[in-house]
């Protein structure tokens, strides 16, 4: 039987998922996918009931020594990501790292926006823009207009629990990493089972261009209405509290 990967950073977007990659592609105890974002449980073009895994291990040196991961963060949200990752590996080990889901909201939109992806003005997009999900395949989720949807933590977490048992999984939030990245490196090493390291520097990586836009009070009052009963559970479960 081939080598399996071992752990994933499973969400969420603009959530420090790429600082934390960046981190640990310093571990000698860690080997790394290729490219950051793998894209393998999210990609509906797969035969997922026979789905053929040699595409996803092509990624990885599965005879390099240490822990295999990658960082895709849509897998958290993208529907039956989470489950086809469990049914792959049911002892894999899953991180995620959380922000403030309005200011994740706006610095989402803000990277579209830039792109030229997004058109529209961000509070059209939280409200009206919504819709645009309804248009989409699969029904109801969208890559780049998932501005809200994706905030919705508590849910998200919920149902990951009910797939895989507590202890796989880490909870981590992008102010912690920020603020002391040894500290969370040394809960990561602790996780995968690997040394812990020296402290190491601070580093900012995809931090948001301006756009010309302010994040309005009308906006964040409306998102934190929207997201106060999910903010309860996420609570419940993990401690984890955004204000």
């Amino acid at each position: 039987m081939r080598p399996l990967v071992n752990f994933i950073i499973a969400g969420v977007q603009k959530a420090g998922t790429t600082a934390l990659y960046d981190y640990l592609t310093e571990d000698p105890a860690v080997t790394l996918s290729t490219i950051k974002e793998v894209h393998f449980f999210d990609d509906e073009s797969i035969d997922w009931q026979a789905p053929d895994y040699g595409r996803y291990h092509a990624q990885f040196d599965l005879v390099a020594p240490g822990v295999r991961g990658e960082a895709t963060p849509i897998y958290l949200y993208w529907p039956n990501a989470l489950e086809r990752i469990a049914a792959y590996n049911p002892d894999i080990r899953l991180i995620v790292m959380l922000r403030d889901p309005v200011e994740r909201a706006w610095s989402h939109w803000r990277m579209e926006y830039s792109r030229g992806v997004e058109t529209h003005p961000f509070s059209w997009c939280i409200r009206e823009g919504r819709q645009r999900l309804l248009d989409a395949q699969p029904w109801g989720v969208h890559r780049e207009f998932s501005y809200v949807e994706r905030g919705f933590y508590g849910e998200q977490i919920e149902r990951l629990f009910s797939l895989l048992p507590q202890d796989q999984v880490l909870v981590l939030t992008a102010d912690g990493l920020r603020a002391d990245p040894g500290a969370v490196l040394g809960q990561v090493a602790d996780f995968l089972g690997t040394p812990r390291r020296e402290a190491t520097m601070h580093r900012e990586v995809h931090v948001g261009r301006e756009v010309g836009a302010k994040l309005a009070a009308e906006d964040i009052d409306y998102l934190r209405g929207l997201y106060a009963r999910d903010m309860q559970r996420l609570k419940a479960l993990t401690g984890i509290e955004f204000r």
